[in-house]
C-alpha cells in the first residue's frame, strides 16, 4: 500500500466541504491516509475510535456521500480517484473485489453504485440520502469493442490481454457465471486484472486456447464456479 496519499483542492476546499464540522472533516482526512489503494476501508469504526470521531461525523459524511458504505461493512471514499491516482506497477488491487464490482465510476471520475441504487447505511440503520430505483432512466449497457478494451487495458497500463478478454465476454453474450447481464465492463477488467496477477491464477489458465467451455475458464479463473469477475 502506497505511504502518500494526495486530496483534491476541488474536494476539501469546497464549500460543501468546509460546511461540515472539524471532527467530520478530520475523519474524512483520516480515512483517506488510511484506505488502500482503491479507496476502501475495511475497519472504519476501529479508525474513529483513534482519531475520536463520533457516529454523528460518520453520518455526515455518508449523508453527504463523501464515503458510501457497503452491507459488509466495508466503506469506501467516493471521490477517491479524484485525490489519488498510482502506476500499475505501485499499484496493489483491493481485496474488497465484491464491494468494488457494485461500483461504477462517473464522467467525474468518482465512484457510484453501479444500478443507481445506494447501499443500506449500516452506520445508522437508515437508508442513504439518494435512493433512487430501477426504471426507465436506468442506462442501456452497451458492450464495448475490442478496440475500447484495448484502450482501457492500456490507459491502466496492466498486462490483460484484451482479446482473451474481449473474446471471452462476447462468447458468453456478456453475462458472468451466474448468467447475470454485465452491468459495467471496466469494472470486470479491474476485477479480470486482480486475478491475473495471482501466479497460483495464471497457472492454471495457460490453456485458455484448448477450453471449449467459457463457463469452465471463467470458473478456472476465479478459483471457485459460485465467485463473479
Amino acid at each position: 500500500m502506497a505511504e502518500r496519499r494526495m486530496f483534491a483542492k476541488s474536494i476539501v476546499l469546497s464549500d460543501a466541504f468546509l460546511d461540515m464540522p472539524m471532527s467530520a472533516r478530520c475523519l474524512y482526512f483520516t480515512l483517506g491516509m488510511l484506505a488502500d489503494d482503491d479507496g476502501f476501508i475495511g475497519s472504519p469504526k476501529s479508525i474513529m475510535r483513534q482519531c475520536g470521531a463520533s457516529q454523528d461525523d460518520m453520518s455526515i459524511l455518508l449523508q453527504k456521500r463523501y464515503v458510501l458504505a457497503f452491507e459488509s461493512g466495508v466503506i469506501v471514499i467516493k471521490h477517491w480517484r479524484m485525490n489519488n491516482y498510482l502506476q500499475n506497477d505501485r499499484h496493489k488491487s483491493t481485496t474488497y473485489l465484491e464491494e468494488l464490482d457494485t461500483l461504477t465510476i462517473d464522467n467525474k471520475g468518482a465512484y457510484t453504485e453501479a444500478d443507481k441504487l445506494c447501499i443500506q447505511n449500516v452506520y445508522t440503520g437508515k437508508d442513504s440520502i439518494g435512493k433512487e430505483s430501477k426504471g426507465k432512466d436506468s442506462k442501456k449497457f452497451t458492450p464495448p469493442s475490442l478496440e475500447d478494451v484495448k484502450a482501457y487495458a492500456s490507459e491502466r497500463g496492466n498486462k490483460v490481454d484484451p482479446v482473451k478478454f474481449f473474446d471471452y465476454y462476447t462468447a458468453g453474450q456478456w453475462k458472468d457465471v451466474k448468467g447475470n447481464p454485465v452491468k459495467n465492463w471496466k469494472q470486470k477488467l479491474i476485477t479480470w486484472e486482480s486475478k491475473e496477477q495471482k501466479p497460483e491464477t495464471n497457472k492454471k489458465i495457460h490453456n485458455y486456447n484448448e477450453r471449449d467451455n467459457y463457463k469452465e475458464w471463467e470458473s478456472v479463473l476465479l478459483g471457485e464456479s459460485d465467485t463473479r469477475v
